[in-house]
């Protein structure tokens, strides 16, 4: 199946955000707060400074983690400085629930690469795309895969934030959190910019256009095969 999608690793273990590095089909990468905890890490500077000697030629994105605007815009600056290649995610809200509107628009106007996340529907990202035309270029992260745990069908939002960027060539359109494998076909079909998707879920890429036949026989060698391994008797 050839893709046209852009596709990204989101994680923050290193060992794995290396690994994709080697893989030609890993166009970028992402990361948040949340993912760095999972992975252990404790100096966020050190870790991301880290990454970027090791992948510095790529986009990867790396979040502010303040919830006061005035530390945020500070925090982006300086994440901003750390190379090239990278973006800085923003919220669409802090915690209290009030827009970081304004800040994305200042980030981009001063040059900023932000990337707009935890959108959730078309009205958050109509909201960014004044300020974001402004800026070098940008990521819309739509929260794709919450969007369906919510039992809502992510498509239609999909379609219409791409009928809403498509006149901005600076700003892409990034299907996150997704859970399957068949996401990453979705977002092929309807002509999203990149997906974002974490190692579990990269991994299965050599699947795509597997004969069902094949697959079944292999999933039936898989359990003969650990029942022999465990030693299973009756």
């Amino acid at each position: 199946m050839k893709l046209k999608v852009k596709l990204f690793a989101d994680g923050a273990e290193k060992a794995g955000m290396l690994e994709m590095y080697q893989n030609p089909l890993i166009s970028g990468f992402t990361t948040n707060p949340t993912l760095m905890k999972i992975a252990g890490v404790s100096d966020y500077e050190a870790f991301a400074k880290d990454i970027l000697t090791h992948i510095p030629d790529k986009p990867i994105s790396f979040e502010v983690f303040s919830d006061e605007f005035d530390e945020m815009e500070r925090q982006a600056l300086d994440i901003a400085s750390w190379g090239e290649n990278v973006y800085v995610k923003i919220p669409i809200t802090n915690t209290k629930g009030e827009s970081s509107v304004p800040l994305v628009a200042t980030l981009s106007e001063n040059g900023v690469k932000v990337n707009v996340t935890a959108m959730f529907t078309v009205e958050q990202v109509q909201s960014v795309i004044p300020g974001l035309s402004k800026g070098p270029g940008s990521y819309v992260s739509v929260f794709a895969g919450r969007i369906a745990d919510a039992g809502l069908d992510p498509l239609p939002i999909m379609r219409e934030v791409l009928g809403l960027i498509k006149d901005y060539p600076g700003i892409e359109l990034i299907w996150a959190s997704p859970r399957e494998l068949y996401n990453v076909v979705q977002v092929n079909d309807i002509g999203c910019d990149i997906i974002t998707a974490t190692n579990s879920i990269l991994k299965k890429l050599p699947s795509l256009g597997k004969d069902l036949n094949q697959f079944s026989l292999e999933t039936v060698q898989m359990f003969y095969d650990d029942a022999s391994e465990a030693g299973y008797t009756l």
